[in-house]
């Protein structure tokens, strides 16, 4: 299949999600009116810790860290950078705001820290994935903090998780180098 061809499919089967997300969008709207259900709880996954304003200047969404981005109530998801997420230390669940500026900017600030707890692992690589192997689980780690911290396979990795609950992802918080 060429290039233009493929091109041409992708944007039909664009076309396709985005009147199936209308109409089912359409439908939810109108159960929740026959039911007497408010329509902005339905599917929201985190209804107290998720907002969209618009003050004028800026538009201010709140969403959870999911180890690599923002997902907001809605389950619409926003790319955290990974050098912010690195320094900040994000985990799983950690309650953020993005404010996106007038002239298209993202800025995140980190607003609400989930309990954590401290562990140390070895760092492995998993395909062109690294991660940090703990007993016998294992947890991914952002590139951006492995380059930061100058860390090789084989390293000793204290990493940040959720205290009270199981996670994917784990924050670098510092390298016990391999031979020290």
């Amino acid at each position: 299949m060429n290039n233009e061809k493929l091109l041409q499919k992708i944007q039909e089967s664009l076309v396709s999600a985005k009147s199936s997300i209308s109409a089912s969008e359409k439908w939810v709207e109108k159960l929740t009116k026959s039911l007497g259900i408010n329509p902005n709880t339905v599917g929201n996954n985190y209804p107290e810790e998720s907002s969209t304003e618009f003050n004028g200047e800026a538009n201010i969404i709140e969403g959870l860290f999911d180890g690599q981005n923002m997902v907001d109530g809605e389950g619409n998801i926003y790319p955290v950078p990974a050098n912010y997420a690195s320094k900040s230390k994000l985990i799983e669940g950690d309650k953020l705001k993005l404010t996106i500026a007038e002239n298209g900017a993202f800025i995140f600030k980190q607003i609400e820290l989930i309990p954590r707890v401290l562990k140390v692992g070895s760092l492995v690589m998993d395909g062109s994935q690294y991660k940090v192997l703990v007993d016998s689980d294992t947890y991914h780690v952002l590139y951006a903090s492995v380059t930061f911290f100058r860390a090789h396979v084989g390293d000793q990795v204290t990493i940040i998780i959720p205290k009270d609950k199981p996670a994917k992802w784990a924050a670098v918080e510092n390298i016990i180098p391999s031979g020290e």
